[in-house]
């Protein structure tokens, strides 16, 4: 196995020496990640030119001594594996600038061998059960850039941390940090903090000292206030403050003026903070479950928006300003109020993704016709008002890929789905359908048809002519067409099922074709069978060889 996985790569791996006039064989790059290896294979350990090896998704449990021969790696992936020490010989690694251990059990004390790595600049220990950051690691190595630390049980940082003066960025998500570790304030450098999920009440003042920093993430903490001092931070670029306690948003912070991603999502904000208006850059923004009502009237001003998420608010309808943002690709309205679109929704001539869940519609938005580019629509109402039907007008959205009508009472599905080449997800759960049309046969890119918990009790007798269809359910309908036992087990059964019926049917009609025809011959088939034939000139076998004429008239042969 190992050698097959060699040579795929090594065509990509062929470098020619600088040196050398000419190209020599040599491998540099070899990827044996998720091949189900236990141990590193002592081939790839032969390969002595090697600079990148990828071994992560195994079940690698330690690793080898004659790890030290491979003098010229750089980039070393063990991720994902079962390893649980590390042996003394991977201090060697002179060259190597990228590891990754995430997501093994390693004790503690085996990662000491870390600090030998003078020339580390990557150090990847996401998901590792660490409770604190070795400090030799933090002395010895001076030039890390990325620091990954991901889902550990970190409560501090070791002061000296302060060491790694190169750092750009750290992860600290999934931690458990009740207070915000002030030496990152000194580590000037640092361009993204990611300390989402962790138990931050506040942030301190000394981030305004980070004047590099582009990339902020501080989700799912306890934060009911921000510093004004954020507002030196003036190269931020993406701030996430989802899922705190924010009631408001300084308005200082409109200073920053690269702007184009901001998080709001979760805070009881209740109002669209004004300073968010004053970020004409402003790419993404989300203010899902945040209490707002109504947006303010500048929010018309956000033209390069390509993502808004407005999702589980009290909106009454949809505001109107947002058919202004000409930029608009993904428009989420989830969970509102809003019963009517407006009609100028066409305007939004770039909109791909529209979500209508979980509204108050009494009827299908016919607004959402003009929407030419769009690509996928959710529109299940899984509380609220129901749909009863979709229109015919559903043909105009030629660029629709996926619909998801769950969760309403529709009873039939327009025929137009037949004419709508590009769709490949239908999600029709939980309606009262009864039966599909056959029309929905032509809808060759379908890939996905859900339709469990409705009445259904048969299929199109072509719906295997759907070749690209991946899944089909159909759970919880009063099935006879196949039979249920059929449909349970799965596609292949259902096709199978299908063609045979059709088989029969075919044959079906052939073989009464061939007795109708048999018995007009014979003189023995219906009047109007006989009468037709007679029309065209043709008599029966009986007329042939004479017949008795009716009492009273003669017949022909005995005229004299």
């Amino acid at each position: 196995m190992l050698k097959d996985i060699i040579k795929s790569v090594e065509h990509l791996s062929k470098i020619p020496q600088r040196d050398d006039p000419q190209v020599t064989d040599r491998t540099f790059f070899i990827d044996a990640s998720h091949q189900g290896l236990t141990a590193i294979p002592s081939e790839i350990l032969a390969l002595k030119e090697l600079e990148e090896v990828h071994l992560e998704n195994n079940q690698i449990e330690e690793i080898p001594q004659d790890i030290q021969h491979l003098k010229n790696i750089k980039i070393l992936y063990l991720d994902k594996n079962n390893l649980r020490s590390l042996c003394p010989e991977l201090g060697a690694l002179s060259s190597l600038e990228g590891l990754d251990l995430s997501y093994n059990p390693i004790l503690p004390a085996s990662l000491l061998v870390v600090s030998c790595l003078r020339t580390l600049r990557e150090l990847r220990l996401h998901q590792t059960d660490l409770e604190e950051i070795p400090v030799v690691i933090c002395k010895n190595l001076h030039h890390v850039e990325l620091l990954g630390l991901t889902g550990n049980h970190l409560k501090f940082l070791p002061k000296e941390i302060v060491n790694q003066t190169k750092l750009r960025e750290i992860y600290l998500k999934r931690n458990q940090f009740d207070v915000f570790p002030k030496e990152l304030c000194v580590l000037y450098n640092l361009e993204i903090i990611d300390l989402d999920e962790n138990k931050l009440n506040a942030i301190p003042e000394d981030i305004g000292n980070l004047t590099r920093l582009k990339k902020f993430f501080v989700a799912y903490n306890n934060l009911s206030f921000l510093p004004e001092s954020l507002r030196q931070c003036s190269k931020m670029s993406v701030l996430d403050l989802s899922h705190n306690v924010l009631h408001s948003v300084p308005d200082s912070l409109a200073e920053l003026a690269r702007m184009t991603e901001i998080g709001l999502s979760g805070n009881p904000l209740e109002k669209v903070p004004r300073l968010i208006c004053r970020w004409p850059s402003l790419h993404l923004l989300y203010l899902s479950n945040t209490g707002l009502r109504r947006l303010r009237r500048c929010f018309r001003r956000l033209v390069k928006l390509c993502f808004l998420d407005l999702s589980r608010n009290h909106l009454g309808r949809c505001p109107s300003q947002i058919c202004a943002l000409k930029n608009l690709e993904i428009l989420a309205l989830d969970d509102n109020k809003i019963g009517q679109l407006p009609s100028e929704l066409g305007s939004l001539s770039k909109l791909k993704i529209l979500g209508l869940t979980g509204n108050e519609f009494c009827s299908f938005p016919e607004e959402v016709f003009s929407l030419a580019s769009l690509e996928k629509l959710y529109i299940g109402q899984d509380q609220g008002c129901k749909l009863t039907y979709v229109p015919e007008n559903i043909r105009k959205l030629q660029s629709l890929k996926e619909l998801y009508i769950e969760n309403n009472h529709l009873e039939y599905l327009p025929v137009a789905l037949g004419s709508m080449p590009n769709l490949e997800v239908l999600d029709c759960r939980h309606n009262l359908l009864k039966q599909l049309p056959d029309a929905i046969c032509h809808t060759q890119a379908l890939k996905e048809l859900l339709l469990e918990d409705n009445l259904l009790t048969r299929l199109p007798e072509n719906l295997d002519s759907l070749v690209n269809i991946k899944v089909l359910t159909l759970m919880d309908n009063p099935m006879s067409e196949p039979p249920e036992e059929v449909c349970a087990e799965g596609n292949e059964a259902i096709w199978k099922y299908l063609k045979e019926k059709r088989t029969r049917k075919i044959m079906a009609t052939k073989i009464q074709a061939w007795w109708r025809g048999t018995m007009v011959r014979k003189g023995l088939g219906e009047f109007e069978d006989l009468l037709k034939v007679r029309k065209k000139g043709k008599s029966s076998p009986k007329d042939k060889k004479g017949q008795k004429a009716p009492k009273g008239k003669p017949g022909k042969g005995n005229q004299k």
